[in-house]
């Protein structure tokens, strides 16, 4: 245990000396060997922790934001707050965490094709770890559209802080309010297609193969699996 704390706060310690060096020189090699210089973390552990460089130091800052949202939700008081309100304030605690030119060069490595997948996965990982601070339970079809109507939302939503001029990113968080908007209209029109006698029919016929699909069983277990239903 006192071995992995101690790999844990080196890299830890490794992602911080690089963060003075990205709006300089992006998630590079050269980021990395600047902050092993000013970590005094040798090379040959480095390269351990961050075996493919630049881009496994790009994905170690965002789930590190990820960290910091749901710790900062946890302590957070919602009391009162309906689901769209908490929705919206964990997506803002997640945005808070994050620096717009650090983000922004992190999406400019993702989009290179070694790595287009990158982004999407951290992005879907995002909105995991917001609707499990939710509390979300569901094991179900709901697990994977409640996530992925998320990840659009907060996709579109980084977009858009990465280009907002306005004071305090007011302009960033209507533009949030109204995208949220748009998922609760949809599960609104999901539960009253479940209600309706049309729903009921399809999914008790040709889309009863549906309640077969299961979330992950572990965070890493993509996209799921089938199974009976317990």
């Amino acid at each position: 245990m006192e071995a992995e704390n101690t790999m844990e706060s080196t890299k830890i310690r490794l992602l911080a000396a690089a963060l003075l060096h990205v709006p300089f020189d992006g998630w590079s090699e050269t980021t990395l060997q600047a902050a092993m210089r000013d970590s005094g973390v040798a090379a040959g552990l480095a390269r351990a922790l961050y075996p493919r460089g630049g881009v496994d130091l790009a994905i170690a800052y965002h789930q590190e934001g990820d960290a910091v949202l749901r710790a900062k939700f946890a302590v957070a008081d919602t009391t009162g707050l309906r689901i769209r309100e908490r929705i919206t304030l964990a997506v803002r605690l997640r945005l808070e965490a994050a620096e717009p030119e650090l983000v922004r060069r992190a999406s400019a490595l993702f989009a290179l094709p070694q790595h287009i997948t990158e982004g999407p996965r951290l992005v879907w990982g995002t909105a995991d770890a917001i609707w499990t601070a939710l509390g979300d339970t569901s094991r179900d079809l709901n697990w994977y559209t409640k996530r992925a109507t998320l990840a659009a939302v907060y996709a579109g939503t980084v977009l858009f802080w990465l280009g907002d001029q306005s004071e305090g990113y007011a302009d960033t968080w209507a533009f949030l309010d109204r995208r949220i908007e748009g998922v609760m209209q949809f599960e609104k029109t999901k539960a009253g297609f479940r209600e309706n006698k049309l729903g009921k029919a399809l999914i008790e016929g040709p889309f009863k193969f549906l309640e077969r699909i299961r979330a992950p069983m572990m965070r890493d277990d993509l996209p799921g699996r089938t199974g009976t239903k317990t």
